[in-house]
């Protein structure tokens, strides 16, 4: 038995955002965000998740965005790399959500309050140790609340580093899951017992996937794989890095090779020559050179 790996956007979509997904996702959000002691028993899940094209992989993040019974907009994001303005997008989207209700004419206290809640397969805040934390508007001085409305909640699943056999809350159970699912052979037994991460598990299931699906999965992790690999920085400027830093034509060399390599990989994974461009910083016509 093999599970698609959550973190990947294909598989988070389709276990959190689709159209037969309410119960997970319900579950998913009471178990990680603080309703002040409520529980949300009813959402709308909004542009419900369709299997996707292969081609035009350029996003290396997927959002489940949804409207709670109690009027609260939710944009759940699975990030799987870092790069450079994340943080701001993140913010600009919250509040881009918060604005937006507003139509002409609108009134201000019709406005509803908005959670960003991002998951992350990689460290953003180096001096936090928890694998959650959550940012909201402060008087610097007495950290007396501003307004409740924009809430910003982070789980880097790196920190989370409990078995499954440490699994108490329903909390750390989904963060398992997420974390994990993609590299279990059996369902553990200490999540059979909830309805909802069982659903979970049977939606991830390979057994159960088309080949068009397995194709889009393996693709999906071929693109997030090269990425990583290629560090975000072009051949160019690591031939420019490598010559200020001293190092040797032969050294250079290799590195540009093996940047070469990747490229190529990247081709072969199915991403577009444009895409590519964006990724290294070459011209297109430097891109089909290579390959």
């Amino acid at each position: 038995m093999r599970f698609l790996d959550v973190k990947t956007d294909f598989a988070f979509k389709k276990v959190f955002g689709s159209e037969n997904s309410k119960d997970i996702l319900l579950s998913f959000l009471n178990a990680v965000l603080d309703f002040e002691g409520h529980l949300v028993d009813n959402l709308e899940i909004l542009d419900p998740y369709q299997i996707p094209l292969i081609e035009g992989m350029k996003d290396s993040y997927v959002d489940v965005k949804a409207h709670l019974d109690n009027g609260t907009r939710v944009i759940i994001e699975m990030q799987v790399l870092n790069y450079e303005g994340f943080e701001q997008r993140i913010l600009y989207n919250a509040a881009k959500t918060y604005s937006t209700q507003i139509v002409r004419g609108g009134q201000y206290f019709s406005l509803m309050p908005v959670i960003a809640l991002t998951l992350t397969d990689f460290v953003m805040f180096h001096d936090i140790p928890d694998v959650r934390s959550e940012y909201r508007m402060q008087e610097v001085s007495s950290h007396w609340e501003y307004n409740g409305d924009l809430r910003l909640v982070f789980y880097e699943l790196p920190k989370f580093t409990k078995t499954v056999d440490d699994l108490i809350t329903l909390e750390e159970k989904w963060l398992y899951f997420v974390s994990k699912a993609g590299s279990l052979e059996l369902k553990p037994v200490t999540l059979s017992n909830i309805p909802e991460i069982e659903k979970a598990f049977e939606i991830v299931d390979e057994a159960g996937m088309s080949l068009a699906e397995l194709e889009i999965q393996q693709k999906r992790s071929d693109f997030i794989m090269v990425l990583r690999e290629s560090g975000k920085k072009g051949i160019k400027e690591s031939y420019a890095e490598g010559k200020s830093e001293g190092k040797s034509e032969g050294l250079i060399e290799g590195e540009i090779k093996e940047r070469t390599k990747i490229i190529r990989s990247m081709n072969k994974a199915g991403i577009s020559i444009q895409e590519i461009a964006r990724i290294t910083g070459l011209s297109e016509n430097e891109i089909n050179d290579v390959l």
